[in-house]
């Protein structure tokens, strides 16, 4: 007599931090078997699962080990991961979101693929009404500063959708929206640390995602002393895994040090 299969996958492989997130704060923690190595929430997670993969890479033969019955992961940087596991015959959903509203459909569809649409439901309308009180915070405050929020330094990469929205919530205005709705990085590289000195942002705000932002190198540059942001010592760093990963972490903890930086600036201004 063969066994039923199951209605819901039950060994999931996550190769991004924000499935993770979701899936353990919906409490189907235990459907994950594999996560990625660059995982930080919740910090539980790295003691009790194996980590599998980075980020454009992943070991293959340890996953498969796994017997996943599905792999999650993230935007066309994962495409070659995505290709050799299904090659291998298994089950991969990549998610492209790129938007608030993005990350928060992104909660509901997960929770519905693990039969949690209810918790999911009410999961994502929490995120939601956390970010609508900032954003209505944020309304109060006496003057919105031009914002500069860079995602690596060499080359230079402003930010990513999600961000530049979560930089508007909370107070700010992103002074490279144009670039911010391009889906891919390259997209967003600026030419020459120019660009950035006409612009005159008030702020300008570090996650470089894999190591520590270094203020004092980024008032060095050539010409930057011109710049608002410089001069007034408004050089911040929000850390890569509370806002460059598009999940409840950026709509939490990352909009929230969004908001404090910005808020603090009106303040003396």
């Amino acid at each position: 007599m063969t066994s039923m299969p199951a209605r819901f996958p039950e060994r999931i492989v996550c190769l991004t931090e924000e499935p993770t997130e979701v899936l353990y704060a919906l409490g189907e923690a235990h459907r994950i078997v594999g996560i990625s190595g660059f995982t930080v929430r919740p910090p539980r997670a790295r003691q009790e699962k194996p980590k599998v993969s980075a980020f454009t890479s992943a070991k293959l033969e340890p996953i498969l080990a796994l017997q996943p019955d599905l792999a999650i992961g993230f935007s066309d940087i994962q495409a070659d991961i995505a290709r050799e596991l299904i090659q291998r015959g298994v089950e991969v959903w990549i998610s492209n979101h790129r938007s608030v509203d993005g990350i928060l459909g992104y909660v509901r569809r997960l929770g519905a693929m693990v039969g949690a649409a209810h918790r999911a439901e009410a999961y994502a309308d929490a995120l939601a009404a956390r970010v609508e009180r900032v954003r209505q915070a944020a309304a109060q405050l006496p003057r919105r500063p031009r914002v500069y929020f860079e995602e690596w330094d060499e080359p230079q990469i402003s930010c990513i959708r999600w961000v530049s929205e979560l930089v508007g919530i909370a107070g700010g205005d992103d002074i490279f929206p144009e670039r911010a709705v391009a889906s891919l990085a390259r997209d967003r590289i600026l030419a020459t640390p120019d660009e950035v000195i006409p612009r005159a942002p008030d702020i300008v705000i570090g996650s470089w995602c894999g190591k520590k932002f270094r203020p004092e190198k980024v008032a060095a540059r050539a010409g930057w002393d011109q710049v608002p942001a410089v001069r007034d010592r408004e050089l911040h760093e929000i850390k890569s895994p509370l806002i460059l990963q598009p999940g409840p972490a950026a709509l939490t903890d990352g909009l929230d040090a969004l908001h404090a930086i910005v808020a603090r600036w009106a303040a003396r201004h």
